[in-house]
């Protein structure tokens, strides 16, 4: 059992609080269905080593779910109404959730993987605080996020991935659950559509 956060239970960032505003699907993930992924795009990874997904995907089912970023319980939120962006609040909650089902893509024989577009060490530093048991990647650079068109949106002067989830196999795009909502049920809903 993992010990209790020693941040105030409100700003617990393993919870989602109430009456988040629901993302809609504005259609800008629709091409992404069999495209084909990047050969030789190497992205930075907590694992240690840089991962091409092309290369990873070709013989293994792999599923990416991409994720705006993760915060710091030290830390105030990115910007005071963060929380009133939708889709952006909860990506600690998918992560973990992602970690808690980890054994059951395991299971299914497929690899798992987060992606955003902060930096390795930022990642690092959620990786371990939050125990999780597959690779982080980075796109701070937005090579994949450009040769795919990932649906992005702007913040605080930054550029962050809008919450997806991306099933690869043979080098392509199989299947995209999008937008993802809530966030905490990612994990859950797309081992229903590997299994079925």
């Amino acid at each position: 059992m993992r010990p209790r956060p020693a941040w105030p239970l409100a700003d617990d960032p393993t919870l989602l609080p109430a009456g988040l505003p629901i993302p809609v699907d504005d259609g800008a993930a629709a091409h992404l269905p069999g495209l084909r992924l990047p050969d030789g795009l190497l992205l930075p990874s907590t694992g240690g080593e840089p991962v091409d997904l092309a290369e990873r995907s070709a013989g293994r089912r792999t599923v990416v779910f991409a994720y705006p970023r993760t915060g710091r319980p030290d830390a105030a939120p990115l910007v005071p109404d963060w929380d009133l962006i939708p889709g952006a609040r909860g990506c600690t909650p998918e992560a973990c959730a992602f970690r808690d089902l980890s054994g059951a893509f395991d299971a299914l024989g497929v690899d798992l993987f987060g992606l955003s577009t902060q930096d390795t060490t930022y990642q690092q530093e959620a990786a371990g605080r939050l125990h999780l048991p597959y690779p982080l990647l980075s796109d701070a650079e937005l090579r994949l996020t450009s040769a795919l068109g990932l649906p992005t949106f702007d913040v605080a002067g930054m550029t962050l991935l809008k919450r997806l989830t991306l099933i690869l196999s043979a080098g392509r795009v199989e299947q995209v659950l999008y937008p993802v909502f809530p966030p905490d049920r990612a994990a859950e809903a797309t081992i229903n559509i590997l299994r079925g």
